[in-house]
This record gives structure tokens, C-alpha cells and sequence, in this order.
């Protein structure tokens, strides 16, 4: 565990010698040697005697048996700041109990009795044991020493920093996780943040896809990772074969799944386990965000804490994948749904409000760039689907000082080849005559003897490299604003990561009528425009020039081209790469973390390239810096779809004062 609050936990399926507790208690010790760096550790449903005992759980010996074993699983633990969990039958007076025990470095900590027992088919558990009612003892001798007993404890970690302390441990067993509402709800509800359970489950036809589901499902509904252990193939297979099925889910995501009997590939017969790192300062975040996993008034059961024993580490390496493109979906199977999810979002949200203005003419402002490409490819689904001609949709091009042959080009493909209606105005003229009427001397150019194409070649003769003139661009921003606003209805382009940055000019591109992009963030217009490019156009021209965007660096073409026509105004030269603002803006704003934590998963996501970690931090710093400082501009954002799980609308997700400072933020970036 560590100040990040990532919590390592294993979830492990032993060599099971059914009836011999030693035999078993030796193959626990084995796995606790070999995954010594986990924090949280757990076994199987009755892993101590083997569930398939049967008859046998009413012999004496087995249960003293037992509970030697469990002496033998606390000494092996000894001294480890670690938390074990196994499971073994315990007698208490004229009742037996299927128990799952709960040790750290200095001892037995707790015993948990299984609430609902199986007793249908193949499944006959109330034939040996009683169920956990709640009204058992408190507290019962067990390894000569009073220990905690109930189906209300709940395990906290101490001696960890404050985010391990978020760490907070809630246990059930096997059958309690099918029910309606499992003891596990209610440990959440309580503020278990790792649910654990023991379980020993057989394999039939279709089981392990459905044990997948309730545990990804608890998982999300809980808001909190959960580990299920599951017996293995070596015990009896008298009548069943159990599968050592492990899984390891956080909030509704999959994080680790083991091999089991019937996945299509060799089990291992001998001991083994998964771990990864589950976070629970994440949870907590997630949790105190939403405002829905509060339970009703009166609706809460009391538990009582116990404390065990985690030690802080410092964070060296991390056991859980890192998407580098959080926004962007995964490969695989559900590929094409989910982007075709995406654009059915843009598409109805743009669709209501063309409804609401029957006759109207849409007004596009298309760049040949990703933004506006996108926001062009919705429009014309939005058209399509409302029945209505695409010629009623105006794309206008408006190139100046700074516009490309290449963009402008594709700009003018891309509009004939979806059939929209398009025109072209210059506005290099008007631009020239707003820099006169302002007096403003252009990079220090005197104009006032000037003509436009005196400029010009004024312009051309600049030498090449970083050039600054915010004037320059703010009127050529606003005069394509002024010309797509007095023609009507305006389709907006702005994205996510440009709004986060306040990378648009106030009133002028971050304004319009109704922005389908007001959500999707760079990387993903980006991904976006390319997956169109594959899957929906045939090789050819359309095709190669939705390539060509996609490849186009990224630009809003405001500073002069090089004298060979090419974009010297890179933005992310300027801001840094947008692949790290869209990482740090998922992980910042949806996911509460710290720029620390930030910088700590950087490192083991698989960006695109290897960026340098003086760069990763630099980003990091302008990312803090222009997300505070620009917040004004998103206070007065016109109306879009949220899409992902990240929006800045100011009616929705994201409230924040204009004038709020960052300075907090970048003390904590430097470490103070």
C-alpha cells in the first residue's frame, strides 16, 4: 500500500488435500512467502479443511485439526504488515459456522460467519453448518485469546498514511454474494472500500461468464473493489469439479481473472494466485462525487471496525493496467459499438435542437482540420437521419494568414464529397483592414502604407520560428466567427481538451449556436475521424482525405505558413502533447487525483511515444495553469451533449469560480 492509495490484493486457489488441514496450511504459507509484496491476501471458501469434507466437518478431529492450521497460517504471517484471509469451520457451543478468519502481522484479527447458505442441489450446507444471523457472540476464544465474531465486522487499516486509510476491508462468503442485496452492500454503504470473498464454487456450462458478471456488477454497484477466491479442481470431484476461478474487479471493471476448468486452456493443478493494485482513493473520490451512494435515511446496518495492520511502501512499481488514452475505447469486440455509440450521442443531441428550427440552414465553419471534421461528419449524420437534403447544411472555409494548401484542400474535398453546399470566403482582406482600423503593427510591422498583398509578402519574409502576436489571431478568430454568425445557425467545433486548455478565442471559436464536440476530447476526435476513415468509407478519395486530417498536425492555422506552405504553429509545440492534457484531465477532474498521483501513473502508461519526464511534468504544470486561468471561458459555454464521463458544461459537471487560484495545485506538483 501506499500514500497513493493503491492497495495490492491477492486472490489465490491453493492444492487442496481434502480432510488435511496441516497439508493445507503448508500450501497457504507457500503462497504468503511467495506474494510477499501483497498487501491484502485471500483463500478460498474452507480452504484449511477442503469444502468437499462433507460428513467429515462433524469429526472432532477435523475441526481441532483446523484450527492447528489456522495456528500455522498466523505464524507464517507473523510480523508481515499484512492482511490474510482464510477459510475454516469453527465450532462455538451446540453450532458450527463456515467462517472465514481474518489475520495480520500480529494475529487472528476477526472471524465472519457465512450469512445465507446454499441448501438446493447439489448444495446441502445447512446439513453441517448454522448461518450467520447477527445474534451470535461477540467475541470467542479461539487460538486462546478473546476475537472478534459477527456478520457486522468490517476491517480498517492502520498504520498507513491517510489515503491507506481509505483502506477498509468487508468480508462475506460464496453463496452472500447471490443474494438480492448482499451483506457486501451494506459493508459499502458502511465504507468498506475491499470486499473479499471466500468462495467455493463448481463449474457447470455458462457459470464462469455469470460469476464474472456478479462480481464486475457488485463491483460497480458497491463502488468499491472485490476479490473472490475460488476453490480449485483439486478438491473432491466426487460429484462436482470446482473451477479455481479468482477475479479481481474495482467499480465495474475486470482488473485480474485466473484461469479456471473449462476456459479452453490448461489449469495449474498446484497453488496460484492473482494480484493487482485496487485504489481506493479513487473510490472514495468516485464516492463522495456521487451523491446516489448515500444509503436512505434509516436504511444503514451498524458495524463495528477492527483494526489491522498495513504499512505505507514507497510507490516503486504499480500491478494494474494504465490506459494512456482513458477517453479513447479499447480494441476489441465492442470497438464499433462504442464509436458508434459516440456519434448516436453527437447525432441526437444536434438532431432535438435542428427540430426545434424547421427550415433552418446549418452553418459550419470546416478548417480541414480534426475539430471541424468531426463536428461536419455529425452534421451530415444529423441530416441524414432527419430525412433532410445535406445541401441544407453550409460548410464555409474561410483561410487566412496562416491556412495551408494542404488543409485548405482537404477542407474543400472533404465538403464535396459528403454533398454539403460550401463556400469560400478569404478573409486575409478584412483581417488586414481590422489591424489597420486598430492601429496595430503586426509582429512589429508598420502597415499604415501597406496594401494586403504588401503584407503579404511582409509576412513571408519574417524569419521562420516562434512568432507571437495574440491581436493577429484573435481577429482572424473572430472575423470567422462574425461571418458563420451572420449567416444563421451555427455548428460548433470546440472540443473538450481546447476548452479544458482555453485553447479557443473568448467569443469568437468558442462560441456557437450547438456544439456535438463539447465532449469528446482530442484524442478522441482525433481516434474518431480516423476509425470513420477505415469503417465507413471504401478506399478512396473520401477515405484518403479523412487520413490526411487525422495526420494533419494540429493547428489553428492563425500564425504564417513557411515559406514551403507548411503549419508552423504547432499547438501541441506550444501547450505540450495533447495525449498527456487528456491523460491529466481524465485522472484530475473525473478521478480527484493529485498531481503526484498523476505523474506516478504516467509513468507505466504506454503513451504513443516515450515523452521524457521533464516534459511529462512541464505539461503537467501548463495543464494546472491554463485549466485554472481559462475557466471564465467555459462559465459561458454554448449548449452540447455530454458524451463520456467527463463534461465542463457549467449546467452540469463542472462548477468553478473564473477567479479561482492554482496555486495549491503547483506547490503540490512541487512537492511542498
Amino acid at each position: 500500500m501506499n500514500e497513493f492509495g493503491l492497495v495490492r490484493v491477492a486472490s489465490a486457489t491453493i492444492r487442496t488435500t481434502v480432510g488435511d488441514p496441516a497439508a493445507n496450511a503448508r500450501e497457504i504459507a507457500d503462497v504468503l512467502d511467495r506474494a510477499g509484496a501483497c498487501d491484502v491476501v485471500l483463500f478460498p471458501e474452507l480452504c484449511l479443511t477442503g469444502y468437499t469434507c462433507a460428513d467429515l466437518f462433524h469429526q472432532p478431529t477435523l475441526l481441532r485439526a483446523a484450527l492447528d492450521a489456522l495456528a500455522a497460517v498466523v505464524e507464517a504471517n507473523a510480523g508481515r504488515p499484512r492482511v490474510v484471509v482464510v477459510g475454516l469451520p469453527v465450532g462455538i457451543g451446540p453450532y458450527l459456522y463456515n467462517c472465514a478468519a481474518v489475520i495480520d502481522g500480529g494475529g487472528l484479527r476477526g472471524i465472519v460467519p457465512k450469512q445465507h447458505l446454499p441448501n438446493h442441489k447439489e448444495f446441502q450446507e445447512r446439513r453441517w453448518f448454522e448461518p450467520g444471523r447477527g445474534v451470535e457472540p461477540a467475541e470467542v476464544e479461539i487460538l486462546g485469546r478473546a476475537v472478534p465474531f459477527g456478520v457486522d465486522l468490517l476491517f480498517q487499516a492502520e498504520g498507513a498514511d491517510e489515503a491507506g486509510r481509505d483502506a477498509l476491508i468487508g468480508v462475506e462468503i460464496c453463496e452472500d454474494l447471490w443474494l438480492p442485496i448482499a451483506p457486501s452492500a451494506w459493508q459499502a454503504l458502511a465504507g468498506a472500500t475491499i470486499l473479499l470473498n471466500l468462495s467455493a464454487s463448481n463449474e457447470t456450462i455458462g457459470k464462469g461468464e455469470y460469476r464474472i458478471d456478479l462480481v464486475t456488477g457488485q463491483s460497480a454497484r458497491c463502488v468499491a473493489a472485490y476479490a473472490y477466491a475460488g476453490a480449485g479442481p483439486t478438491e473432491s470431484t466426487t460429484d462436482l469439479v470446482f473451477g479455481g476461478h479468482s477475479l479481481i474487479a474495482e467499480n465495474g471493471k475486470l482488473l485480474a481473472e485466473s484461469r479456471r476448468v473449462g476456459d479452453g486452456g490448461p489449469v495449474e493443478r498446484g497453488s496460484y494466485w492473482i494480484e493487482r493494485d485496487v485504489d481506493v482513493a479513487r473510490l472514495t473520490h468516485l464516492r463522495r462525487t456521487e451523491a446516489s451512494f448515500n444509503p436512505p435515511l434509516g436504511q444503514t446496518r451498524p458495524f463495528r471496525r477492527v483494526p489491522v495492520g498495513l504499512a505505507s511502501t514507497e510507490p516503486t512499481d504499480l500491478k494494474r493496467h494504465v490506459p494512456a488514452t482513458p477517453f479513447v475505447p479499447e480494441a476489441g469486440p465492442e470497438l464499433g459499438r462504442r464509436c458508434a455509440e459516440i456519434f448516436a450521442i453527437q447525432v441526437a443531441g444536434l438532431a432535438k435542437r435542428v427540430e426545434k428550427l424547421p427550415g433552418t440552414t446549418l452553418h459550419l465553419g470546416v478548417s480541414g482540420g480534426l475539430d471541424s471534421t468531426l463536428a461536419l461528419l455529425v452534421a451530415v449524420k444529423t441530416l441524414d437521419l432527419l430525412g433532410v437534403d445535406r445541401k441544407r447544411l453550409r460548410g464555409l472555409t474561410m483561410p487566412g494568414f496562416g491556412t495551408t494548401g494542404r488543409t485548405l484542400a482537404n477542407a474543400l474535398a472533404l465538403m464535396e464529397d459528403l454533398g454539403v453546399s460550401s463556400e469560400t470566403i478569404d478573409i486575409t482582406e478584412p483581417a488586414f483592414q481590422t489591424f489597420r482600423a486598430l492601429k496595430h503593427s503586426p509582429f512589429g510591422i508598420d502597415i499604415r502604407d501597406m496594401d494586403v498583398a504588401a503584407f503579404r509578402e511582409a509576412l513571408a519574409n519574417l524569419p521562420e520560428g516562434h512568432l507571437e502576436d495574440l491581436v493577429f489571431e484573435n481577429v482572424q478568430a473572430r472575423l470567422r466567427t462574425l461571418l458563420l454568425m451572420s449567416r444563421g445557425f451555427v455548428v460548433g467545433t470546440g472540443d473538450l481538451s481546447e476548452l479544458a486548455l482555453g485553447w479557443c478565442t473568448y467569443n469568437g471559436d468558442h462560441m456557437s449556436m450547438y456544439n456535438p464536440n463539447a465532449s469528446i476530447p482530442k484524442t478522441l476526435v482525433r481516434f474518431l475521424v480516423a476509425y470513420v476513415a477505415q469503417h465507413e468509407f471504401p478506399a478512396g478519395t473520401t477515405r484518403d482525405v479523412l487520413n490526411s486530417i487525422a495526420e494533419t498536425t494540429i493547428s489553428p492555422e492563425l500564425l504564417p505558413a513557411s515559406r514551403r506552405g507548411e503549419i508552423l504553429q504547432s499547438t501541441e509545440d506550444v501547450l505540450g502533447p495533447y495525449e498527456l492534457h487528456d491523460f491529466f484531465l481524465y485522472h484530475a477532474i473525473r478521478l480527484g487525483c493529485t498531481p503526484a498521483k498523476i505523474l506516478f501513473l504516467a509513468r507505466f502508461a504506454e503513451f504513443s511515444r516515450p515523452y521524457p519526464p521533464e516534459l511529462v511534468e512541464k505539461t503537467l504544470r501548463t495543464f494546472l495553469s491554463r485549466f485554472f486561468a481559462q475557466q471564465y471561458k467555459r462559465s459561458c459555454v454554448p449548449d452540447g451533449p455530454k458524451v463520456g464521463t467527463v463534461s465542463l458544461s457549467p449546467r452540469g459537471d463542472w462548477r468553478m469560480p473564473s477567479d479561482a487560484d492554482a496555486a495549491a495545485w503547483l506547490r503540490a506538483l512541487d512537492g511542498e
